[in-house]
């Protein structure tokens, strides 16, 4: 389900980089809200080494266009982002191979926690891989069928330092963030709200049109009233981002190095 006005803010016709990426789709109501959709040939997405390069380059885009009033982050289908192509990353194991997916890692969480102004996500069911970049939105609405979890760090064999665990405990408080981790656990659409970490949970028919209704609400506000209280409200995270991801995804890359020496020795 979309908006029903998918035209773009300014007379014309779309700006370029909304057909870009290949697994990025987006359209723009008249208002200014932007819905990002990731997706892949249409259906749920498989998280790529491409879309790992595009998403940081697709958030830049947006962040400098001042038609987009309000950013909706969206799957597609009846989930958000669940599965992965760990092969199309690369040799993780390889240091020049790292410093990409370090440098990528880094610019698209703090570009997105960056982006001067409201970001609405739309949860649309189970977020196993990335689940950090929907927690992130300033409201997350959630469908019924969603659980949140992080399936490919651990399961890979590698620290999970590339910004979901600053996420997570944030959203979730120190405690219960540190357990969920470190045992791989999931937790409900249900169990966020009632920690807190969604604003609301719908079925999941309903989740896209719920956001687009919260967005253009948002959007009919002044644009620089929007874009300082993104910027004030997202402060402490901001902070916390550019430290923790620094150090986690340098952690990461190391026991990423460490999979090919065991596999050496093994």
């Amino acid at each position: 389900m979309t908006s029903s006005s998918s035209t773009s803010a300014t007379a014309g016709p779309a700006p370029a980089y909304f057909t870009a990426y290949e697994n990025l789709a987006m359209e723009r109501s008249a208002s200014g809200v932007l819905t990002l959709r990731f997706h892949t040939d249409g259906g749920p997405i498989t998280f790529t080494g491409q879309t790992h390069s595009d998403l940081p380059r697709a958030l830049e885009a947006i962040a400098e266009d001042r038609d987009n009033q309000v950013l909706i982050l969206t799957g597609t289908g009846d989930r958000f982002m669940t599965d992965i192509d760990g092969p199309s990353l690369g040799d993780i194991t390889k240091p020049l191979n790292w410093d990409r997916t370090y440098a990528e890692g880094r610019r698209v969480l703090q570009r997105l926690v960056d982006l001067e102004m409201p970001i609405v996500s739309a949860v649309n069911g189970p977020a196993s891989v990335h689940s950090e970049y929907v927690l992130l939105g300033d409201v997350v609405v959630a469908a019924e069928s969603t659980v949140f979890s992080d399936y490919p760090h651990l399961t890979f064999g590698i620290v999970p330092g590339d910004g979901i665990q600053v996420v997570w405990e944030e959203i979730l408080g120190f405690n219960r963030a540190r357990h969920l981790i470190m045992t791989q656990g999931s937790f409900t659409a249900q169990q966020a709200l009632d920690w807190g970490a969604v604003a609301e949970v719908v079925p999941q028919e309903r989740v896209l049109e719920r956001a687009v209704e919260i967005a253009e609400q948002l959007a009919r506000r002044p644009q620089l009233l929007n874009r300082y209280l993104a910027v004030m409200l997202r402060q402490r995270v901001s902070r916390r981002m550019a430290e923790g991801t620094a150090l986690g995804m340098a952690l990461e890359g190391l026991t990423a190095a460490d999979m090919a020496y065991r596999q050496a020795i093994g």
